[in-house]
């Protein structure tokens, strides 16, 4: 495996025999077939593998930091959760979690099958913001999965579940439904705020603590607001003797717009550290 530091200077000399490869993917869940790309890491294998997992409604994919990852010589599993993007059936936030879980089973099949050079014993989560949120829950109640990163992790309740009328505003913000976009389906700004009141207890990042505690996790948040939300994670993990968590703040937006080679950075080393550990 390359070091962090080439991977972001330069491509790796190319394997003719077992290319990378780039493959649209349908994925099955709850009756619907996710869109999903399965970035495929040049080499034999099988390779260790990352699924990326966008926020609400997903307009930073961070397909640059999947691009790194498998230069790193990991395979990456992106997808839309169902309703997003032209996608078949209903978005809400139960569903994202559905559609996570889908995904990690897919790949953990597909794996087991001989598929695709993936290793299913070896799999992290990483999120961006909405999707921060499904990668800790999803790693908690799933021990197999080695690590999860959060970038800017959103704590659904505190951000859009406190009962006001500022909860849409700053769901629509986000998904530009006011604006006249149709990015979603199925669903509107009320409903979504209204769910993240009513799970706002039981989805509280600080919640999964207990089951990420043993378990390498990586929290990176910025100067968007939602810090709060990574920092109790933080605490909780750290009131538990958690060895195994790093954090940092990126003095940026939420989309780390100005910081992306630095971003991709502190995922390429907390990733590299995984192959210490093995």
């Amino acid at each position: 495996m390359p070091y962090p530091h080439i991977v972001l200077a330069c491509d790796p000399p190319r394997d003719w025999h077992q290319p990378a490869e780039t493959l649209a993917q349908a994925i099955p869940s709850s009756g619907v077939n996710l869109n999903a790309v399965f970035y495929v890491a040049a080499g034999a294998g099988p390779h260790p593998c990352v699924v990326l997992l966008h926020g609400l409604p997903g307009n930073e994919q961070n397909i640059d930091c999947a691009q790194a990852m498998r230069r790193l010589g990991w395979n990456v599993l992106t997808f839309h959760y169902r309703g997003s993007w032209g996608g078949p059936g209903t978005f809400s936030f139960a569903h994202c979690l559905d559609d996570a879980r889908a995904a990690l089973e897919w790949l953990q099949q597909k794996g087991c099958d001989g598929d695709l050079r993936i290793d299913p014993t070896r799999v992290v989560l990483v999120g961006h913001s909405m999707g921060g949120f499904v990668a800790a829950n999803v790693a908690a109640a799933h021990p197999e999965v080695l690590g999860t990163a959060l970038l800017s992790g959103v704590d659904l309740g505190e951000a859009f579940g406190q009962g006001s009328s500022r909860d849409i505003g700053a769901i629509d913000a986000n998904v530009g439904v006011g604006a006249g976009l149709h990015i979603l389906a199925g669903t509107s700004p009320g409903s979504l705020a209204r769910e993240a009141r009513d799970r706002a207890s039981d989805w509280a990042l600080s919640s999964y603590a207990a089951a990420l505690e043993t378990r390498p996790v990586l929290l990176i948040s910025s100067d968007d607001g939602f810090a709060p939300g990574s920092d109790a994670l933080a605490g909780a993990i750290e009131e538990r003797g958690g060895a195994l968590l790093r954090r940092t703040h990126i003095a940026d937006d939420h989309s780390y717009s100005n910081s992306r080679m630095l971003l991709q950075e502190i995922l390429l080393d907390w990733l590299g550290a995984f192959e210490s550990r093995r």
